[in-house]
């Protein structure tokens, strides 16, 4: 058992820990934040001389000086409101001010973390995950930071100033009330542990749901052309009835502990003013300071019962603030910000593969790639072919520095790829994949993503090259014409050129193509082919294709099979392989 507790204590200070990482996105704004504080606890401090001047006004009139005693009072409370209304104000202004300052920076550092986060890290988890990291759980950083640590540390005051205020009224009535009051503290602190679970579990199933709506939402073609719209719409629904579910238990559990407190609050009150008024009776207190003693008790035991609510979100917030930076556990990619590309770093195109092996992390044992070698003139054309599966497609991600390579080493002009900078790299390496992304902008904009500083002419110059003019041209709005989310307004092989001129701009030192003319009908493919015969020139290209016409004229063409190489050659000297892999290869899709 205290070994159990030792953990659970352990756990809460690491939770803790994290929840304080926050603190450094605020220290900028620290003379604002402690002003902030300044001024909620002038208000906080006011709030407690309204039992001390409702006390007075009572003895004045038992004491029979009413009538001279009220108007100084009046003046007084209305004082008193003056200060709590502008304190309150110039509070509210000044941590609102720093929230949106912290959490505009929180979210950049949340973003800019993600963008240099490995793929290895994407392929483990899901794209509404992510998103609902940086907009659900920010969120409640922000009403948390502007409404919820305010009241906490004013209720705080008000509990510490208000037990002062009791002792110096009566020390005996005050012990009193503190005898009784602690076991509701106790049940608070327990109570709020376990809420905490709910609240946590609410926040990932909330997280899950916004998932499905992602992922339903961006594969809509498929939803309907599978007609799995009622299939999708149980699927949230279930998803949405369980977040209920456990919601509606978190409620019952809430309510209990309301109802239990205020229970026990109440009858502290009684106890306070039956014990006072037997304090009264033997004239150790007057009816004023009785007064004020039983309004300091409904103070402090209302702000008692208020911090279960208080104490519900700061778990949440300690929760959020958890699984934020859980975040920025992870480790980051070497990606360099204002990237200049350095003269020892310009890339001839040679590229070696030196007993090259890999495995993904999440199949440690299974290697994908077996000892591969393998060299790669400069301005050289290599096709990659070979089954499904059988190590094509990792081999470019390689070269991409997509992966760190489990065993072996990737040369390039002779040097280990470790000698580069990433962004080195990848600055001079282009990929025209078969599943072209383009962003929902214009053309314009998704053919200058390869060089944001490209001129007009540069793109235009680009899209020639790539026979996008072709289509763009018959547009109304030619190049600022709108391709939608994913590219879905424009077809796959004018998604196809619009990449190409992309890499064109891009102007790469080594050119990667997988699968870039599959799927496409003949027209589409004559147009993309010879736009891609065009971006070959004068650069190292690997061409990984599946339609062995496209690459007989490559200057070598590497077999692989299980992650091996089995075969390397021209397409002259392949087909002369008695048996050979190539060869079956080439029958069988030639074959009539």
């Amino acid at each position: 058992m205290d070994k159990e507790e030792q953990k659970k204590s352990k756990l809460n200070k690491v939770n803790l820990k994290k929840a304080f990482k926050l603190y450094k996105f605020i220290k900028p704004y620290n003379a604002e934040y402690l002003l902030g504080l300044f001024f909620l606890l002038g208000s906080s401090l006011a709030n407690l001389a309204f039992p001390k001047l409702l006390g007075d006004l009572v003895n004045s009139g038992s004491e029979g000086s009413l009538a001279n005693d009220i108007n100084r009072i009046a003046i007084l409370l209305a004082g008193i409101l003056l200060i709590q209304a502008t304190f309150s104000y110039f509070r509210i202004v000044l941590f609102v001010n720093v929230t949106e300052k912290t959490l505009a920076f929180l979210r950049r550092d949340t973003f800019n973390h993600l963008i240099k986060l490995p793929v290895s890290f994407f392929e483990k988890h899901r794209v509404g995950e992510l998103n609902s990291r940086i907009s659900s759980d920010i969120s409640l950083l922000q009403e948390t930071l502007t409404t919820t640590l305010a009241e906490f540390i004013r209720q705080v005051i008000i509990i510490i100033g208000g037990i002062t205020l009791l002792a110096f009224t009566s020390i005996k009535l005050t012990l009193f009330m503190l005898v009784i009051l602690p076991p509701v503290m106790v049940a608070a602190r327990f109570f709020g542990k376990f809420i905490r679970k709910f609240s946590k579990e609410v926040q990932n199933q909330v997280a899950d749901s916004n998932t499905i709506v992602e992922e339903t939402l961006q594969g809509i073609q498929s939803v309907k052309a599978f007609t799995n719209e009622a299939f999708e719409m149980k699927r949230y629904f279930k998803r949405t009835q369980e977040i209920a579910e456990i919601g509606m238990k978190s409620g019952k559990y809430r309510g209990a502990f309301s109802s239990f407190i205020i229970f026990g609050l109440f009858g502290a009150i009684v106890a306070v003013i039956w014990k006072g008024s037997t304090l009264l009776a033997e004239g150790q207190i007057n009816s004023g300071q009785l007064f004020s003693f039983v309004i300091y008790s409904v103070f402090v035991g209302g702000t008692i019962g208020g911090l279960a609510s208080v104490f519900a979100s700061i778990q949440k917030f300690i929760g959020a603030t958890e699984a934020l930076f859980e975040l920025f556990d992870e480790e980051e990619e070497s990606v360099l910000e204002n990237f200049e590309l350095k003269s020892e770093e310009l890339l001839k195109g040679e590229i070696t593969f030196n007993d090259l092996s890999f495995a993904y992390p999440s199949r440690e044992n299974q290697l994908v790639l077996e000892h591969v070698n393998m060299a790669i003139k400069p301005n050289q054309t290599v096709a990659l072919v070979g089954a499904s599966g059988a190590g094509k497609s990792t081999l470019a991600s390689l070269v991409l520095q997509l992966h760190k390579i489990t065993q072996g080493h990737i040369l390039f002009d002779g040097r280990d790829s470790s000698e580069f900078s990433i962004s080195g790299l990848r600055s001079q390496i282009a990929l025209v994949p078969q599943d072209i992304f383009l962003f929902g902008g214009s053309i314009r904009e998704n053919i200058a993503y390869g060089k944001p500083t490209a001129s007009d002419e540069e793109i235009y110059e680009a899209a020639q090259k790539a026979n996008a003019l072709e289509f763009i041209d018959r547009f109304p709005e030619k190049f600022e014409t709108v391709v939608g989310e994913r590219g879905t307004q424009v077809s796959g092989g004018q998604r196809q050129r619009i990449a190409i001129a992309r890499a064109l701009l891009k102007n790469p030192k080594i050119l990667i193509l997988d699968e870039a003319t599959s799927s496409l009908d003949s027209e589409s493919e004559r147009l993309v082919q010879d736009a891609l015969d065009k971006l070959m020139q004068g650069r190292t290209s690997i061409v990984i294709a599946h339609r062995l016409s496209t690459i007989r004229k490559a200057d070598q063409i590497l077999v692989m099979e299980h992650g091996k190489l089995v075969e390397k050659g021209t397409h002259e000297e392949l087909m002369q392989i008695q048996k050979g892999k190539y060869r079956n290869l080439s029958e069988l899709q030639f074959a009539v």
